[in-house]
C-alpha cells in the first residue's frame, strides 16, 4: 500500500490539521515528517479548538497510530504540555503515539540561540517563531545534534553538557543575557515524559506496515514556499517541507508515495516576514484577516492577508506532483461581491507566471482578474457562483478540486463525489 501525503501549497496556516483529522478514519497510521513546534495545526469539534505543535493531527482517532518521524525536531517541553493536555482529555498517548529515535532534540540553548540570532539580525530578521527550530537543524546538519535514541544513553548527560558548552560560546559572542536554570527544569521533565513513550526505529515501523498494507498519511507542516530549498529563501523554515521531505523525513522509497494531497486557502496568508505579491495592505486585507480569524496558532501574530496567488499555486502543484486539491476558508469571501486571482506576475513591464528565483528583490505587480463573489455554501451543496470559481482554479492549476471546506469544524466540509468518482 502506499503512502498518501498531505501538505500545504502557500505560505502555512492553509488547514492541514482539520483535514488530516477529518481523512484520519480511512488510514491505519498517521506520521509527521518533519518540522517541530513551529507548526500549530488547529481541529475543532464538538465546539472544543484543538492546536497540535509535535504531535499527528490523527492523534483523538483511536483506532489510528500516529508517528513522529524522524525529520521532526522536538521540544520536551512543548511536547510534554502538548501530551499532559491529551491525557487530560483521555487520549490514550502511551497507546498510540510513537516517536523515532532519529528525531532530534532542541535543547533550551537552541531556543536562546535562536533568539539572539533573530535579535542581532534588527531589520533584516526573518520573522523566526523563536522555537529554536533553525538552531536544532543546524547541529543536526552539522553533526552535533541530540537524538531522541540518545536520552536512553548512560552517556546522555555527558553529550548534553557537550552541546551546552558549545552554545554558550555561541551566546557570549551574541552577548546575550540568559538564565539556563529555569529553561533546563522544564527541559529535563519533558525529557523524562519521552522516555516513557513508545520508541521506534520509525523508518522499520513504517516500510512493515507499508508490506501489510496498512493506509499510511504522511502529514506536513508548513508550507511548499516556506521549504529550505524551493521557497521564498531566506524567509523559509529550515526543513523540506514538500513532498520529497517524506522520503527523508520517514525513510520511505519514492515508488511508495500515492495520493498527494495539496491543500490551499481561497486566499493567502503569511506570519512573519517575506514577500507576499497579492498582500492586501488596505481595508479587504483587514477584512480577511478579521472574517478569517488569520492570528496564528503558534504565535498568535497577525496574519498577512492578500488574493489567492496562481503563478505561486502553479509553483506548488508542480514542485509536489500534487493529484489532488482542498481548498479551505471558502467560507470567508462570502461577504464580498467580487474577488481576485493574481494569474501573472508583471516584472520589468513582462507578465510571467515563473515564481521568481529573487522574489525578494524584484519589483512584482500583481495582474488581477475578476471573479463574482457566492454565498455560503452550507455542508450539502456548492452555490452556482462558487462552482464557477472552483472551475476556474481547476482550469488555471490543471488539478482537480476533490474537497471543500466550509467552516473551521471537522463537519463542515463538502466531498465533491461528482470529480472523485469521475
Amino acid at each position: 500500500m502506499a503512502v498518501d501525503i498531505l501538505l500545504g501549497l502557500q505560505w502555512g496556516d492553509e488547514g492541514k490539521g482539520k483535514v488530516v483529522d477529518v481523512f484520519t478514519p480511512s488510514y491505519d497510521i498517521v506520521a509527521r515528517f518533519q518540522g517541530g513546534p513551529n507548526a500549530g495545526h488547529t481541529l475543532v469539534f464538538d465546539g472544543k479548538k484543538h492546536v497540535l505543535h509535535t504531535i499527528p493531527s490523527g492523534i483523538f482517532n483511536e483506532s489510528c497510530d500516529n508517528v513522529i518521524g524522524n525529520g521532526v525536531v522536538i521540544d520536551p517541553v512543548t511536547l510534554k504540555k502538548e501530551i499532559d493536555e491529551l491525557i487530560h482529555l483521555g487520549v490514550p498517548i502511551h497507546k498510540n503515539l510513537f516517536v523515532s529515535r532519529r528525531a532530534h532534540i532542541i535543547l533550551p540553548t537552541h531556543r536562546l540561540l535562536d533568539a539572539a540570532s533573530e535579535k542581532a539580525k534588527g531589520k533584516t530578521k526573518i520573522g523566526s517563531t523563536l522555537k529554536g527550530i533553525g538552531p536544532t537543524y543546524m547541529d543536526k546538519t552539522g553533526r552535533n545534534g541530540l537524538r531522541v535514541g540518545d536520552l536512553l544513553l548512560p552517556e546522555f548527560k555527558e553529550h548534553y553538557q557537550f552541546l551546552i558548552k558549545k552554545h554558550a560560546e555561541i551566546l557570549r559572542f551574541y552577548d546575550y543575557e540568559y538564565n539556563l536554570k529555569d529553561l533546563e527544569d522544564e527541559f529535563f521533565e519533558g525529557v523524562e515524559l519521552i522516555r516513557t513513550l513508545n520508541i521506534i526505529d520509525s523508518e522499520y515501523f513504517i516500510n512493515d506496515n507499508i508490506k501489510k498494507n496498512k493506509k499510511i498519511l504522511a502529514e506536513g507542516a508548513q508550507g511548499t514556499l516556506l521549504d529550505i530549498d524551493f521557497g521564498s529563501y531566506p524567509y523559509v523554515t529550515s526543513s523540506n517541507t514538500i513532498s520529497a521531505g517524506v522520503c527523508t523525513g520517514l525513510g520511505i522509497a519514492p515508488q511508495n508515495i500515492g495520493e498527494v494531497f495539496g491543500i490551499a486557502k481561497a486566499y493567502c496568508t503569511r506570519v512573519g516576514n517575506g514577500p507576499f505579491p497579492t498582500e492586501l495592505i488596505n481595508e479587504d486585507g483587514e477584512k480577511l484577516r478579521r472574517i478569517g480569524q488569520e492570528f496564528g496558532a503558534t504565535t498568535g501574530r497577525p496574519r498577512r492577508c492578500g488574493w489567492i496567488d496562481l503563478p505561486a499555486l502553479k509553483y506548488s502543484i508542480m514542485i509536489n506532483g500534487v493529484t489532488q486539491l482542498i481548498l479551505t476558508k471558502v467560507d470567508v469571501l462570502d461577504e464580498f461581491d467580487n474577488i481576485k486571482a493574481c494569474t501573472h506576475y508583471n516584472i520589468d513591464n513582462k507578465n510571467t507566471e515563473v515564481f521568481p528565483f529573487n522574489i525578494n528583490k524584484q519589483k512584482i505587480e500583481p495582474v488581477y482578474e475578476n471573479i463574482n463573489g457566492w454565498d455560503v455554501p452550507s455542508e450539502k451543496g456548492i452555490s452556482p457562483n462558487l462552482e464557477n470559481y472552483i472551475e476556474y482554479l481547476e482550469s488555471n492549476l490543471s488539478v482537480p478540486i476533490t474537497f471543500i471546506s466550509v467552516g473551521p469544524d471537522r463537519k463542515q466540509i463538502i466531498k465533491r463525489e461528482s470529480v472523485l468518482s469521475a
